[in-house]
Order: C-alpha cells, then sequence, then structure tokens
C-alpha cells in the first residue's frame, strides 16, 4: 500500500501544479493577475528498522508570486504619472487658445492697431475710420471667444473631477468590500490569492485618481489613507470623497477635495497634499494653470481696453464731441471670503498689471497685507485708508470692513474682463480722431523752435477760448519760458526751464518741442474747438496717432502692447512644454517600475508551457507508478491465493 500511497499523492499534488499552471496561461491578461506557483513539501517518512522510508508529497501552499515594495512603488509612480498626464494633456488643449495665425486673437490685435495708419492718413475717411471700428470689433470677439474657451476647458475639468470623485467613491467600497472577504479567509490559514490581487488592483486603480498610502492591519485588511492622513478605507469601512468650491474663497472658482466622514464636519484637502493621481493634477490645473491663462487673456483685454478707451476720451468725434469708449469693460471687481472682510478692486494705470490674483491677509487687523500670488510678492499696509491710498501693480485694494485675524480674501482683477469685452463705437463719426488742442509757431519767431509731440492726457484742462495758452521764451542762458492763460502752472509763471524734446506739461496736456528759440519767441496752444479755427479739427489725425502710437508703449512685463499676445504665448507654451516633459518622464518612470513588478508578479507564456511538459511528464510518472503499485497488489493477491 505504501507504494500506492506514494503514487496516489504524486499525481494529486502533479495534477494541482498542471491546474496552476493552466489558471496562470488562462490569467495572462486578466489585469493585476499574480503568477502563482505550487509549493510541495515532502510527507514524513515511515521509521523502519532500515530507516526512513518515503510517504510520497504534499501540496502545501499555492503561492503567489508577489513583490510588495515593488508593488506599492508602482502603484505610485502610476499615481504621479496620471497627475502629470492628465495635467499636460489639458495644458496643451490651453495653449491652443494662445496660438497664432491670423485666426489668433494676437492677429486681431495687430490688424486693429495697424488699422489706425489710414485714419492717420485720411481723418475724413468714413471707409478708413469703419475699417478700423471692424478691427475693435474683432478683436473684442476673438476675447470673447478666448475666454469662452477658457470657460469650456474649466467646464470639462470640473465634469471630470466630478466623475472621478464618484469613481473613488465606488472603488473605496469595492476595497472595503474585499478587505472583508479577505479577513474571513484569512481565519483558514491559507492565503487568499485571488482576493489578495483582487485588492491591489483596486488600490492600482484608486491610485490612478488619487495617491494612497496603505497600512496593513493585522487581520489582513489594509487600510488606505489619503492626504497624508485622511483614512479613505479603514478595515471594512469606505469614507466618501467629493469635489466643490473652495471654503476659504467661496464663488472665485477654485475647487477643492472634500473627506466626507460620517457624522464629522467635511475636510477640505488642499491639491499639494495630495501627491499624484488625475484628482490632484485636475486640481492643480484649475487653480493654478487655468488661472494664469485666465489672467493672461483678461490682463491683455483690461490693458488694451482702458488704453484705447483713455486715449479716445481725449480726442474729438467728427461732431466735434468728446470720443465715448470704445470698449466696455469692468471697473471693480469684488473679493471672496468666508469671513466678514468686504471690499473690491479697482483699476488705475494699465502698464503696470500683473497677470496675477491676490490675496488680502489681515495679519493684525485692521492691519494686513497684500499678496501677489503669481510670485508671494507682499505689500503690508496699517489700515484700510492706507491701503487705498496705494497702488499695488497699477490696482488700487478698497475695504468696506475689515477681516479679522487670520481671515484672508481672495481678489481675481481680471477674470471677466476678456469674456464681457464688447465695441461699444459702431458709427464711424464717432471715432474720435482728431486732437482737442492745436499748437502754432509764433509769426515772428525767429529761432529753430519746431513741434514735436502734441497730446492731451486723461482729465486735461482744454485752452481758454479765444486767447488759448501762450508759451513766451528766454533764450537765457539758461533758456526759460513763461506761460499765460493756464491754471497748472499759474497763469503768468515766469523762470520755467526749457530743454528741447523733454515735455512740456500743462493742465493735464502736454507740447513736446525741438530747436533752440530766440528771446521773444513764442507757440500758442489752442482750443481745437475755438470758432476762429473753424473745422480745421476735423481733418486733424493726431488722436488718432496717438492710438496707433500706443502699440508701442510697454505694458505687458516690459512688452509692448503689439507684443504682448506673443509674450503670453511664450508663457503658456513654455509651461506646457515643462509639463509635457514632466509627463514623459513620469510615465518613463512609471513604466519601468511596471515591468519590474510584472517581471516578478507576470504570467510568462513560454515558462508556463515548459512547466506543463514538465508537470504532465511527472503526472504520466505517476499515473504509471499507480499502475505498477496495482500491478503489484495484484500479483500479491493472486500468489496469496494459490
Amino acid at each position: 500500500m505504501g507504494l500506492h500511497n506514494v503514487g496516489a499523492r504524486a499525481l494529486m499534488a502533479n495534477q494541482v501544479a498542471l491546474q496552476t499552471a493552466g489558471n496562470n496561461i488562462a490569467n495572462v491578461n486578466t489585469p493585476g493577475y499574480s503568477r502563482q506557483t505550487v509549493a510541495l513539501q515532502t510527507v514524513q517518512g515511515q521509521f523502519t528498522g532500515g530507516g526512513y522510508i518515503g510517504q510520497g508529497v504534499d501540496v502545501a501552499t499555492i503561492l503567489r508570486n508577489q513583490n510588495e515594495l515593488l508593488t506599492r512603488q508602482s502603484a505610485a509612480a502610476s499615481s504621479v504619472s496620471a497627475a502629470d498626464t492628465v495635467r499636460a494633456e489639458y495644458l496643451t488643449q490651453l495653449q491652443e487658445i494662445f496660438s497664432g495665425g491670423s485666426a489668433g486673437l494676437g492677429a486681431a490685435i495687430t490688424d486693429m492697431m495697424n488699422a489706425f495708419s489710414d485714419v492717420v492718413a485720411s481723418p475724413t475717411d468714413l471707409s478708413a475710420r469703419t475699417l478700423v471700428l471692424t478691427r475693435i470689433d474683432e478683436t473684442a470677439a476673438r476675447m470673447r471667444s478666448s475666454a469662452d474657451r477658457i470657460n469650456e476647458i474649466q467646464y470639462a475639468v470640473s465634469e471630470q473631477l466630478q466623475n472621478s470623485a464618484n469613481t473613488i467613491n465606488n472603488l473605496a467600497q469595492q476595497m472595503a468590500s474585499v478587505n472583508e472577504q479577505i479577513a474571513r479567509a484569512t481565519g483558514n490559514g491559507q492565503t487568499p490569492n485571488d482576493l489578495l490581487d483582487q485588492r491591489d488592483q483596486i488600490i492600482r486603480e484608486i491610485n490612478q485618481y488619487v495617491q494612497t498610502t496603505q497600512i496593513p492591519a493585522d487581520d489582513g485588511t489594509v487600510g488606505l489613507f489619503v492626504g497624508g492622513s485622511q483614512p479613505l478605507v479603514l478595515g471594512t469601512t469606505a469614507t466618501q470623497v467629493s469635489v466643490g468650491d473652495s471654503t476659504t474663497f467661496p464663488a472665485s472658482g477654485q475647487l477643492k477635495l472634500f473627506f466626507n466622514r460620517p457624522g464629522a464636519p467635511s475636510i477640505e484637502l488642499d491639491e499639494n497634499t495630495l501627491g499624484g493621481g488625475s484628482v490632484s493634477g485636475l486640481l492643480k490645473f484649475n487653480n493654478t494653470d487655468l488661472a494664469e491663462a485666465r489672467n493672461l487673456l483678461g490682463r491683455m483685454a483690461m490693458a488694451i481696453g482702458m488704453a484705447l478707451n483713455e486715449q479716445q476720451n481725449q480726442g474729438l468725434t467728427l461732431d466735434g464731441q468728446l470720443g465715448k469708449d470704445l470698449f466696455s469693460l469692468p471697473t471693480s471687481m469684488p473679493g471672496s471670503t468666508n469671513g466678514s472682510a468686504v471690499g473690491n478692486v479697482t483699476f488705475g494705470d494699465p502698464t503696470q498689471f500683473a497677470a496675477s490674483d491676490y490675496e488680502i491677509r489681515f495679519t493684525t487687523p485692521p492691519a494686513g497685507q497684500v499678496v501677489r500670488l503669481s510670485d508671494g510678492k507682499a505689500t503690508a499696509f496699517t489700515d484700510s485708508a492706507n491701503l487705498a491710498s496705494m497702488q499695488i501693480d497699477g490696482l488700487t485694494f478698497n475695504l468696506t470692513s475689515t477681516g479679522v485675524a487670520g481671515e484672508r480674501m481672495l481678489f481675481k482683477p481680471f477674470s471677466t474682463a476678456a469674456s464681457d469685452m464688447k465695441a461699444l463705437v459702431y458709427s464711424p463719426r464717432d471715432l474720435a480722431v482728431a486732437n482737442p488742442i492745436n499748437a502754432a509757431m509764433g509769426t515772428s519767431n525767429s529761432g529753430t523752435l519746431q513741434l514735436s509731440g502734441l497730446t492731451a492726457k486723461s482729465g486735461f484742462t482744454a485752452p481758454p477760448i479765444p486767447s488759448g495758452v501762450q508759451l513766451t521764451f528766454n533764450a537765457g542762458p539758461p533758456t526759460t519760458y513763461s506761460v499765460t492763460g493756464s491754471t497748472t502752472p499759474p497763469s503768468g509763471t515766469t523762470g520755467l526751464a526749457y530743454t528741447a524734446g523733454t515735455p512740456i506739461v500743462i493742465d493735464g496736456w502736454e507740447i513736446t518741442l525741438k530747436g533752440t528759440p530766440k528771446t521773444g519767441d513764442t507757440v500758442t496752444v489752442g482750443n481745437a474747438l475755438d470758432p476762429q479755427y473753424g473745422d480745421n479739427y476735423t481733418r486733424n489725425a493726431g488722436n488718432a496717432t496717438a492710438l496707433m502710437n500706443l502699440r508701442d508703449v510697454k505694458m505687458f512685463d516690459e512688452s509692448t502692447l503689439s507684443d504682448g499676445f506673443a509674450s503670453a504665448m511664450a508663457q503658456v507654451g513654455t509651461r506646457t512644454q515643462s509639463a509635457l516633459f514632466a509627463s514623459e518622464l513620469s510615465a518613463t518612470i512609471a513604466n519601468n517600475l511596471e515591468n519590474d513588478r510584472t517581471a516578478v508578479s507576470g504570467v510568462n507564456l513560454d515558462e508556463e508551457a515548459a512547466k506543463l511538459l514538465q508537470y504532465q511528464q511527472a503526472y504520466q510518472a505517476s499515473a504509471k507508478m499507480l499502475q505498477i503499485a496495482q500491478s503489484v497488489f495484484d500479483t500479491l493477491i493472486q500468489s496469496l491465493a494459490r
């Protein structure tokens, strides 16, 4: 019977080995499956006087080929890769908004500014004026279109975040259920390989959305923690997550991941604490990259619109009226906070605008600081009056109610400028082309004085009718001049220094002269609407020239108005290329670690095919052993029967 038992055990052991190899081959394409191996052990030999006689073989267990360290490293690396990949994908879409070409926003801005040249050449040509207004309307339309595309991207990001939160919740429930099954199965003393594979696969899938930390428990369950310490799955209990507006800055467009434990307040998780996962990448894109793109576009719309509006307001239309605004723009933007502070931001010098959001942080109320979020630059203030007296990056922050200590208030000055931008002037007669002031050299001048420039500034006071403002020069040395008919400086002021090429500012307008005057030389600056000049102003293009020259004004971080879009395009492009590089790098690392993991856990068909032949031969040999044992037993029975 000993030989029979040895053969039977060998037959059963090799059958299990064949079944295990077949199971490996069957699951070669099953996600998360770990290759299994039969662990055989020798049955304790039977003691006899001649020594221990072998009793055959038994199956000790089915081993799961898996390396815990590689599994965790692979899951973490794939989580980082998922975050980098989704961020790079959306940045690529964002880059398309800031693209060049004739259909781009940059071309519209260039065409608009260049269109003024035809009006400068022919101020009374209504077709030239109409072309300018058409270009202005096209620029506003492309600003709105670009803003709409950014809004569409933001909507897609928001929807994907909501779907991701739902998927995380479903996977967390599955994880809790598998934990429960594993805890029950562990009690029988054997490892539930398939359940462990299922759990590891769920963990890998969760890490595609949010990076987790895994902590094993004594009962065989594994706890999953997100954001450093929040238990997403603890034993057989799963906690729900959700995505919503930031509680610190409600209605600001900032999104956060919330951890919702039953019977406890929701915990807001900052994207910087989440590590990897597509949710982290989407939140970073929404709260940082998308906000920067919106600021770049909004600053451009606000600065160009304000500059052109201001200059248009200084000129005269064909009907002799001061020009009206060319673009509709917001005059102020409110701040967002969850506390008691109330305030807004108003706009000043467009050449100083920075493409950034701002925070007011109340340190020791009413004192605090204004922080530019793009680079962290802080400006301190003592109280709301002190703050209102400052102009920070061309902006004025006005507080009607201060916050409590520790409160923060978010300002997004440029968030809606592009989406709300519209052209306001449609009649070519209403384009303010003419300069509201004119200048004439004295008829008896004997020096070399020449007019180099004459420009009206915001809030200027027109020269009085009919005398105007007269400058009378004294050759000196030093060369000086006196002024009459003015308010600032007061009429009758003498001894004012003259330097050729340096603008002379009077009553909010400025005149630039070149050349050397003789004593008694004069320059008279008159009101263009003075009846003595008739309709000469209709043939004047001074303000059109000033509008055209705005294209060369440094406005966007040392870039000119006409180069502003190229600068924005470069900033978005640089960020996109950096994100693509990070995505490629993290994907390579994740793939390498996954290859290392599958080298241990994956099924090799060639290897399994070789094992099938090996175990088949062993099985056949075991069957032959049983056949021989049966033959021996039959011979023994026949001998005893005689």
